[in-house]
Protein backbone atom coordinates (compact mmCIF):
# COMPACT_ATOMS: atom_id res chain seq x y z
CA UNK A 1 0.00 0.00 0.00
CA UNK A 2 2.71 2.41 0.88
CA UNK A 3 4.58 1.74 -2.56
CA UNK A 4 1.79 2.12 -4.52
CA UNK A 5 0.85 5.56 -2.55
CA UNK A 6 4.81 6.37 -3.55
CA UNK A 7 4.26 5.92 -6.98
CA UNK A 8 1.03 7.95 -7.45
CA UNK A 9 3.22 10.54 -5.01
CA UNK A 10 5.68 10.90 -7.51
CA UNK A 11 3.39 10.78 -11.07
CA UNK A 12 2.29 13.89 -9.61
CA UNK A 13 2.75 16.76 -12.49
CA UNK A 14 4.53 19.34 -9.64
CA UNK A 15 6.61 16.37 -8.11
CA UNK A 16 7.39 14.63 -11.10
CA UNK A 17 9.05 18.16 -12.82
CA UNK A 18 10.87 18.57 -9.26
CA UNK A 19 12.37 15.81 -9.37
CA UNK A 20 13.43 15.77 -13.26
CA UNK A 21 15.63 18.64 -12.17
CA UNK A 22 17.48 16.98 -9.59
CA UNK A 23 20.45 15.04 -10.59
CA UNK A 24 19.80 11.29 -10.75
CA UNK A 25 21.63 10.30 -7.11
CA UNK A 26 19.32 12.21 -5.43
CA UNK A 27 15.69 11.63 -6.78
CA UNK A 28 15.18 8.65 -4.89
CA UNK A 29 16.07 10.13 -1.52
CA UNK A 30 13.39 12.23 -0.65
CA UNK A 31 10.85 9.91 1.33
CA UNK A 32 6.71 10.25 0.70
CA UNK A 33 6.41 12.76 3.65
CA UNK A 34 9.46 15.17 2.26
CA UNK A 35 7.97 14.91 -1.53
CA UNK A 36 4.36 16.28 -0.45
CA UNK A 37 5.95 18.92 1.88
CA UNK A 38 7.82 19.82 -1.32
CA UNK A 39 4.96 19.74 -3.63
CA UNK A 40 2.75 21.66 -0.51
CA UNK A 41 5.79 24.71 -1.05
CA UNK A 42 6.36 24.81 -4.57
CA UNK A 43 2.77 23.94 -5.60
CA UNK A 44 1.65 27.40 -4.16
CA UNK A 45 3.75 29.14 -6.82
CA UNK A 46 1.63 28.75 -9.54
CA UNK A 47 -0.44 31.20 -8.86
CA UNK A 48 2.54 33.84 -8.97
CA UNK A 49 2.63 32.81 -12.76
CA UNK A 50 -0.82 35.02 -13.96
CA UNK A 51 -0.04 38.23 -14.37
CA UNK A 52 -2.08 40.79 -16.44
CA UNK A 53 1.21 42.10 -17.79
CA UNK A 54 4.01 40.00 -18.22
CA UNK A 55 6.56 41.30 -20.47
CA UNK A 56 10.11 39.12 -20.55
CA UNK A 57 12.82 39.46 -23.17
CA UNK A 58 16.84 40.09 -23.94
CA UNK A 59 19.28 41.68 -25.72
CA UNK A 60 22.64 41.62 -26.56
CA UNK A 61 25.19 44.68 -26.11
CA UNK A 62 28.78 43.72 -27.16
CA UNK A 63 29.60 40.57 -25.43
CA UNK A 64 27.43 40.64 -22.88
CA UNK A 65 23.34 39.36 -23.32
CA UNK A 66 21.00 41.34 -20.34
CA UNK A 67 17.74 40.46 -19.73
CA UNK A 68 14.94 42.21 -18.72
CA UNK A 69 10.74 41.34 -16.80
CA UNK A 70 8.48 43.38 -16.20
CA UNK A 71 5.63 41.74 -14.53
CA UNK A 72 1.91 44.02 -13.06
CA UNK A 73 -0.99 42.34 -12.13
CA UNK A 74 -3.41 41.87 -8.81
CA UNK A 75 -1.52 41.73 -5.65
CA UNK A 76 -2.34 38.39 -3.69
CA UNK A 77 0.49 38.77 -1.17
CA UNK A 78 -0.76 39.58 2.61
CA UNK A 79 1.18 42.64 2.53
CA UNK A 80 3.65 43.44 6.34
CA UNK A 81 3.09 47.09 7.81
CA UNK A 82 6.66 48.11 6.01
CA UNK A 83 5.13 47.05 2.75
CA UNK A 84 2.04 48.95 3.15
CA UNK A 85 3.91 51.92 4.74
CA UNK A 86 6.36 51.71 1.70
CA UNK A 87 3.15 51.07 -1.09
CA UNK A 88 1.89 54.36 0.37
CA UNK A 89 4.91 56.46 0.04
CA UNK A 90 5.74 55.71 -3.44
CA UNK A 91 2.11 56.22 -4.22
CA UNK A 92 1.99 59.62 -2.62
CA UNK A 93 5.45 60.84 -4.19
CA UNK A 94 3.95 59.20 -7.44
CA UNK A 95 0.91 61.46 -7.21
CA UNK A 96 2.84 64.56 -5.70
CA UNK A 97 5.22 64.53 -9.22
CA UNK A 98 1.85 64.25 -11.36
CA UNK A 99 0.52 66.71 -9.85
CA UNK A 100 3.24 68.91 -9.89
CA UNK A 101 3.76 68.06 -13.81
CA UNK A 102 0.13 69.00 -14.81
CA UNK A 103 0.18 71.79 -12.70
CA UNK A 104 3.50 73.09 -14.60
CA UNK A 105 2.23 72.10 -18.07
CA UNK A 106 -1.18 74.02 -16.71
CA UNK A 107 0.73 77.10 -16.28
CA UNK A 108 2.53 76.78 -19.61
CA UNK A 109 -0.88 76.36 -21.57
CA UNK A 110 -2.08 79.30 -19.83
CA UNK A 111 0.75 81.34 -20.15
CA UNK A 112 1.02 80.39 -24.06
CA UNK A 113 -2.45 81.46 -24.46
CA UNK A 114 -1.90 84.53 -22.75
CA UNK A 115 0.77 85.83 -25.07
CA UNK A 116 -0.88 84.63 -28.40
CA UNK A 117 -4.02 86.57 -27.50
CA UNK A 118 -1.73 89.84 -26.62
CA UNK A 119 -2.37 90.27 -23.11
CA UNK A 120 0.53 91.86 -21.64
CA UNK A 121 0.63 91.06 -17.36
CA UNK A 122 3.99 93.25 -16.96
CA UNK A 123 4.65 96.16 -19.90
CA UNK A 124 7.41 95.47 -21.38
CA UNK A 125 8.51 92.22 -19.84
CA UNK A 126 8.44 88.89 -21.42
CA UNK A 127 9.83 85.81 -20.29
CA UNK A 128 10.48 84.86 -23.78
CA UNK A 129 8.94 81.79 -24.18
CA UNK A 130 6.23 82.74 -26.64
CA UNK A 131 8.72 84.04 -29.11
CA UNK A 132 10.85 80.45 -28.57
CA UNK A 133 7.39 78.41 -29.28
CA UNK A 134 6.73 80.81 -32.60
CA UNK A 135 10.45 79.96 -33.52
CA UNK A 136 10.01 76.34 -33.44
Amino acid sequence: MNEINENRIKNDPVIRDLLQRLPESERNSFSPTQLLALKGALGSRRLWNRHAIDLRGGFSVWRWRYYFVILAGRERRRLTRRDILMMRSVTAFLFSVFFVFSLLFGLLVLYLIKSALGINLIEGYSFGIWQWFNEN
